[in-house]
């Protein structure tokens, strides 16, 4: 009896077991902040629309799910999926070590380099320096890079959005006065107003500003930033106990890459190959 009742109970176990690793995924909630352009932003209609959206909405087709999109502020995104507010993220969210004690990622579905903005009638516009500053490696040109952007930086406002791999760079790696902004667009408007001196974010998401009326004056300048901090690419936030969810997407985003469908969706929005 005593060893029927532990076959029992194991077979309870087993099938507790299974359904905790295997969840119905026929329907996925997608957070997503909608302002950072072109990633993901709020159109004038009130839509969400980017580059991310479009990316998703083909995944989900892939991976024949119901997909639902649901907006958070960016400081409280990864919380809010923990917490089960939605089932993934897919913000513009860097695969970096630090996110990963809390959260999964699928594989890197795009990757850009950050950089540096100024307005073009600041001496910024035209400090010079190596056109790549890895921060994987550690020789003597990196740190000779990352002095030379602290001599160009020192006095100045450098303007960073809050909780970003940016940043964590700029607090590991730069000497100089930090601004913290809730979100990109309240940043491009005090550069664009000279409420700061610098800004430092993704290439694409400057360069969306700089292609309107407000950004028109927005110059870059500086190395392509990457490494380190600010980790391995843009990947899907998933919660660590979801392991079969983060398989799904892994598989639709090889296909996606695989088909150029990636390829596709980054000249849409960027107008230059994002995929890793």
């Amino acid at each position: 009896m005593k060893k029927i009742n532990l076959i029992f109970i194991s077979l309870i176990l087993a099938i507790s077991s299974t359904i905790a690793i295997a969840g119905d995924w026929s329907k996925i909630r997608i957070g997503t902040e909608g302002a950072y352009e072109p990633w993901n932003f709020t159109d004038s209609a009130g839509n969400i629309v980017g580059a991310e959206i479009d990316l998703a909405n083909d995944l989900c087709k892939r991976m024949n799910a119901e997909c639902t999109f649901v907006q958070q502020d960016w400081d409280g995104i990864i919380p809010a999926l923990t917490q089960g507010k939605y089932d993934v993220i897919m913000a513009g969210m860097s695969v970096t070590d630090e996110r990963k004690k809390t959260i999964s990622f699928s594989k890197a579905y795009m990757t850009e380099p950050a950089r540096f903005f100024t307005l073009n009638s600041s001496p910024l516009s035209t400090f010079s320096s190596a056109k790549n500053l890895n921060l994987d490696d550690d020789g003597s040109a990196t740190v000779g890079t990352i002095s030379s952007l602290n001599n160009a930086l020192k006095g100045a406002k450098l303007g960073v959005t809050v909780a970003t791999i940016h940043e964590d760079f700029a607090n590991s790696y730069l000497d100089t006065d930090l601004k913290i902004y809730p979100t990109q667009d309240e940043m491009n408007l005090d550069l664009a107003a000279g409420r700061i001196d610098a800004m430092l974010c993704d290439v694409g998401t400057a360069e969306a500003f700089m292609g309107t009326a407000g950004g028109a004056n927005v110059v870059t300048f500086g190395p392509n930033v990457f490494g380190g901090p600010l980790g391995e690419g843009v990947g899907a936030g998933i919660r660590q106990s979801d392991a079969d969810l983060k398989v799904m997407f892994d598989k639709a985003i090889a296909d996606a890459s695989a088909d150029g469908t990636i390829t596709k969706i980054s000249m849409q929005w960027f107008g230059k190959d994002l995929a890793p």
